[in-house]
């Protein structure tokens, strides 16, 4: 069987950490049938936008897509192609893995924890507007269906992850009708799942507990902006955003993709690490039900990582892209 799969490159080093990604997953032993479409700035002056309707359509027939990392234009009335493209395909669930790998510099060894972050509403639902010359407001955003959605997703995922914890991320003393409503749909839903144990969490203790104890912590579920905030300090805790691979999920699509920028014109050709994208390819193989060929290649990234003769210059090495994908795939067994 070959799966369909939309493969969307990205600006700056998306094509590059891409492309390693891709060339990884083709030799898991999975059969892919790429359709290759563009987005980003590249696009904007043949389309007059950085999201044309194709890609959307593609994703939508495919059901799955690898993306790269794209550039949001500023000063353009387009707010963000991520941010549409979860909106549009409702794509509710952002799901960020974080773990410590051997090989890779950071201040901790044993973490391994899963951010679960509501994608389509709270600030990020993008209902704003001046007031007069002098004021702004934005309207933050919280409904029952979508509390119990994101929370039942993370449930469901630490039950299938066999993990033993879900800790609720919160600031329901101070926004007791917006967030007051998040955690009472979570609460309510810890209930059909008495063999989890759940937790509650104000967000700003949540901050310092990731930094003084991580490993204390298992699943993670928040709203929107919570989530994006604090999925980069945890990715902090392990090595970076360019360890790190990210997932946005909804019930009909699924878009895989490093969690880090661009990175446009900062880095020379063959330098970037692929290692966030080849992961994200991890999580895509791991959702189409490929968990053995999703094993090989983390086993895989892993054992790189650990012997260190391979890696790009990010993570101490002096590896270009493609030699680290390369080495990767010797690795598999």
């Amino acid at each position: 069987m070959a799966y369909n799969i939309t493969l969307i490159p990205g600006d700056g080093i998306g094509p590059e950490v891409i492309k390693a990604a891709r060339i990884v997953l083709e030799a898991s032993g999975v059969k892919i049938n790429w359709e290759i479409v563009e987005a980003g700035e590249e696009v904007i002056q043949k389309f007059g936008t950085p999201l044309p309707n194709y890609v959307i359509d593609s994703i939508k027939k495919n059901k799955v897509a690898l993306k790269g990392p794209i550039t949001t234009p500023i000063g353009t009335g387009f707010r963000s192609v991520n941010v549409e493209l979860r909106q549009t395909l409702d794509l509710y669930a952002n799901v960020r893995p974080v773990k410590s790998y051997k090989g890779v510099p950071s201040r901790y060894s044993d973490i391994d924890l899963v951010i679960v972050r509501e994608n389509t509403e709270d600030l990020y639902a993008g209902i704003e507007h001046k007031i007069g010359e002098d004021a702004a407001e934005s309207i933050k955003i919280i409904t029952r269906k979508a509390s119990e959605r994101i929370a039942r997703f993370a449930f469901k995922l630490a039950k299938r992850e066999e993990r033993k914890k879900v800790t609720v991320v919160h600031k329901a003393n101070i926004m007791k009708y917006t967030d007051g409503l998040f955690l009472e749909c979570v609460r309510k839903v810890s209930q059909e799942y008495p063999e989890i144990v759940f937790e509650e969490m104000i967000v700003d203790a949540m901050s310092m507990k990731l930094v003084q104890v991580p490993n204390n912590y298992d699943v993670l579920v928040m709203p929107n902006l919570y989530g994006d905030i604090l999925s980069d300090l945890a990715a902090g805790l392990v090595g970076g955003l360019g360890v790190v691979p990210g997932a946005n999920i909804g019930d009909k699509e699924a878009i895989f993709e490093p969690v880090h920028g661009s990175a446009p014109k900062a880095l020379e050709a063959n330098t970037a690490n692929p290692t966030a994208a080849i992961l994200s390819g991890v999580m895509m193989l791991k959702y189409l039900g490929e968990s053995k060929a999703a094993d090989r290649v983390e086993k895989a990234v892993v054992k790189v990582l650990e012997e260190g003769k391979y890696l790009t210059r990010d993570l101490g090495g002096n590896n270009g892209t493609v030699e680290y994908a390369k080495a990767v795939i010797d690795a598999m067994e």
